[in-house]
């Protein structure tokens, strides 16, 4: 598989992480690969074969051509039916609240197609991103659409921002108490704020970055043992940690690097 990210345009940097692309033929193993959370929704293009996406009952559906992830809490599994050829706007934890046309927490779990999104200016979108023929020109319909439909420069909510670069900054060792003590709010205010402009509560997300930057230590292969990076990750104990792990992966810290998991690799600590 090759995985490469894009810097989008200023004007939209308070927004988007970054763009990235992925394209692998069809001899590339199908298997079901897992994703985990990471705490940012997704805008995702399928200009390739479209990909199946695996239920909790064990039965599968197809991904719609264009959608937006909300946000995910537990992980997912998809597969490719065929040739891979995929292009998406990765937002920051609050960055989609701008360009949604739903409550963002009625959005969690689930692939919401741009058509019910955007009714039939998301279908327009769809087809010009599907039919252009480099990366380049995909991401220029994609950021031509988005600034169409950004209504303020500033756009994200200031709490909201202040709470998510906090987290992050803190890798999510911050606790929700002394997060509402920085930023002179209350528990319960942080709360609603979150839920409205990011589909998570501040714990959910707080131990998704953590968990986060858990993963990319184990991927860099920058720790001694399991119970010395549970420790340095700003968990209580290994036990915490392994089930913080199975929370959010479906696995044990052992079985996820054991396992045939490309794309969560590849997504990894990534812009």
């Amino acid at each position: 598989m090759e995985y490469k990210t894009w810097v989008p345009n200023p004007s939209l940097a308070h927004f988007i992480k970054c763009f990235w692309t992925l394209e692998a033929p069809v001899n590339v193993s199908q298997e079901r690969q897992r994703i985990v959370p990471d705490g940012c929704m997704e805008m995702i293009f399928h200009y390739g074969d479209l990909f199946y996406q695996y239920l909790e009952n064990g039965t599968n559906v197809t991904q719609p051509r264009s959608f937006v992830f909300g946000q995910i809490i537990k992980p997912l599994e998809i597969a490719p039916s065929g040739k891979t050829g995929v292009i998406a706007a990765r937002f920051h934890p609050d960055g989609f609240i701008p360009f949604s046309t739903m409550e963002i927490n009625t959005m969690d779990n689930r692939a919401v197609s741009l058509e019910e999104l955007y009714g039939e200016q998301g279908k327009i979108l769809e087809q010009d991103v599907v039919l252009a023929t480099t990366t380049k020109d995909r991401i220029e319909r994609i950021e031509l659409f988005l600034l169409s439909k950004l209504r303020s420069p500033e756009g994200v909510d200031a709490l909201a921002k202040s709470s998510v670069d906090l987290l992050m900054r803190s890798k999510g060792q911050l606790s929700i108490g002394s997060l509402a003590e920085h930023l002179q709010s209350s528990k319960r205010q942080l709360e609603r704020k979150f839920v409205s402009t990011i589909g998570l509560s501040p714990k959910q997300l707080s131990k998704i970055i953590r968990l986060q930057s858990a993963l990319k230590t184990m991927e860099q292969k920058h720790f001694i043992s399991l119970t010395a990076l549970a420790h340095e990750s700003g968990y209580f104990d290994q036990a915490h940690f392994i089930k913080d792990f199975k929370e959010f992966t479906g696995l044990s810290p052992k079985q996820f690097y054991a396992d045939n998991l490309i794309m969560s690799a590849l997504f990894i600590g990534t812009e």
